[in-house]
């Protein structure tokens, strides 16, 4: 048997920052439709627009 290994790194930017946000009921709405259609999960839909904002304040 090898042994397990404990401690590995998994990823080199590790997603350790928890954020809890209220939204109205369109809202979450909203989220819940954009992340069906993209076929992905409402946390990628708000790393998308966070992207999308931080691009256009560059500009």
């Amino acid at each position: 048997m090898t042994p397990l290994k404990k401690g590995t790194k998994l990823t080199d930017n590790p997603r350790n920052v928890r954020l809890e946000i209220r939204l109205t009921q369109s809202e979450n709405d909203m989220l819940n439709d954009c992340a069906k259609q993209l076929e992905t999960t409402k946390t990628n839909v708000i790393i998308k627009g966070i992207e999308k904002v931080s691009e256009s304040l560059k500009k």
